[in-house]
């Protein structure tokens, strides 16, 4: 396969989950060989459509979607489907493969040294944190060694290095990908193309290079044509104006009145459709439960794995109202594990005080009842809230009337973290409990989420591998489980 040569094409493809949720019209992009490009788009856009149908997994219902002849697609999703996390390593790296593969051990050992990761083969899937799952999950797309690599999300759940690590391989990779990530800096570092889903025009909009590139370009774009229509309407004011003064004085006059209206009327169709911008959350408050007072989470002891071993550490942590506790440490140091112990009251050395509600941002999402509308999964957690209140809520979160009645299971994972938050608003917690919350969430977002959680008022316990995201939130304890 020659370089530069086009591998992948959409040609006018348009697709729609239903008359009401339409995702692309008439898309027209190429992807040529050698290229590495980023696939970026509001949270819902419709950015991991544009993979299945990639990958012949949908069917478009116009236009067509082309591969080469003899070209190898391998896809990694955001995260491993739950009918494979019962699979050993072995045998889930098997499942990439419509035949068996014998010997396929040492081209496991090889893959799993490229994303930095020692695993027995024989290990259960669900057994490994969410991090070493994302690193499991791009593994499970380089084993394939295809023509055209597709990653969704590959970031989230990585640790700093295990984000490094990934950075450093996709700039040296010689061979096609396309990859799908909210993260712009980690895009940058080696891409050099943005195709843009614009959720409002359903269209893709490719852009030569990075993402700030296209920032740059879309807002100059609409400065030109904020410019342009303010020139049109001050054209057209004119002409009004002249044309009244016109039509009062009679005879002639009454033509040429006419034709000023008609060229008003040409001018009224030039005006261009300024572009409109992705949407962001509105700001937010997570307010605090009100009957709480003294000390509100205990930890004397906790368990950290060391060497694939549990190992048991003591600690002397006391959180009040207001205190923050930042728990770090590497991909399967046992973050989720403690914190899932302490809110399931397992944790031998931590205590939670008797009364104290507790919110949840699990990072999989498993809080939430996949085959729930996002009605009733809010609902079940609205308790004082009015209909007009609940629903100003769920819009400032960007949950709108075609979502509202849609299946949890149905959303993007980006439409589930809003849907999680809306729900901590509701459920005034007094103690807080976020697992990777930025994972998936369209980086638009984050300065608004960061605040919120700045001027939350009760205990909160925070995992996050984004220092950015971190450093505007006030922390008082730091608990680093790798040391």
């Amino acid at each position: 396969m020659s370089p530069g040569e086009t591998i992948l094409r959409f040609n006018k493809v348009s697709f729609a989950y239903g008359y009401n949720k339409p995702i692309l019209d008439e898309a027209d992009f190429s992807l040529r060989q050698g290229s590495k490009i980023a696939l970026m788009g509001q949270n819902g856009a419709g950015k991991s459509t544009v993979f299945q149908l990639s990958v012949k997994a949908l069917e478009s219902d116009s236009g067509t979607v082309s591969l080469n002849t003899g070209v190898t697609v391998a896809m990694a999703k955001q995260v491993i489907s739950r009918d494979l996390l019962q699979l050993t390593v072995r045998e889930f790296f098997q499942s990439c493969f419509k035949e068996k593969v014998y010997n396929i051990d040492p081209r496991i050992d090889e893959v799993l040294e490229i994303v930095n990761l020692v695993a027995n083969k024989d290990k259960i899937i669900k057994s490994f944190s969410g991090g070493q799952q994302a690193r499991l999950l791009l593994a499970s797309a380089i084993i394939q060694n295809p023509d055209l690599l597709l990653l969704d999300e590959p970031t989230n759940n990585l640790d700093k290095d295990g984000i490094a690590h990934l950075t450093e391989f996709l700039v040296d990779y010689k061979k096609t990908c396309i990859v799908i990530s909210h993260d712009a800096n980690f895009l940058n570092a080696f891409t050099h193309g943005v195709l843009y889903l614009d959720v409002f025009t359903h269209k893709i909009e490719p852009y030569v290079g990075n993402y700030f590139d296209l920032l740059k370009e879309i807002s100059a774009r609409i400065e030109r044509e904020n410019r342009k229509n303010a020139q049109l309407a001050k054209k057209i004011q004119e002409n009004k104006e002249k044309a009244n003064f016109f039509a009062h004085k009679g005879g002639q006059m009454r033509l040429v009145a006419k034709k000023m209206r008609e060229r008003v009327e040409e001018m009224e169709e030039e005006k261009v459709d300024v572009r409109k911008e992705d949407k962001t959350i509105r700001p937010f408050i997570i307010p605090c439960q009100q009957d709480i007072g003294g000390e509100i989470l205990n930890i004397t002891s906790f368990s950290v794995v060391k060497n694939r071993k549990s190992v048991q550490r003591e600690a002397d942590i006391s959180l009040r109202k207001r205190e923050r506790l930042l728990l770090t440490g590497h991909n399967g140091s046992g973050k989720t594990t403690l914190l899932e112990s302490i809110v399931s009251g397992k944790a031998k050395g931590a205590k939670i005080a008797p009364g104290v509600k507790v919110g949840y941002y699990r990072q999989d999402f498993s809080t939430l009842n996949f085959e729930d509308t996002v009605y009733q999964s809010l609902c079940s957690v609205a308790n004082d809230f009015s209909e007009e209140d609940f629903r100003s809520l769920a819009a400032g979160f960007l949950i709108t009337s075609d979502l509202i009645s849609a299946k949890i299971g149905s959303l993007s994972e980006g439409q589930k973290g809003l849907v999680s938050f809306a729900r901590l608003v509701m459920q005034k917690p007094g103690l807080l409990i976020l697992d990777e919350p930025t994972n998936h969430i369209n980086f638009r977002h984050l300065p608004i989420i960061a605040s919120a959680l700045n001027k939350y008022e009760g205990v909160m316990i925070l995992v996050s591998h984004i220092p950015e995201f971190v450093q505007q939130i006030r922390i008082n304890w730091v608990l680093d489980l790798s040391k």
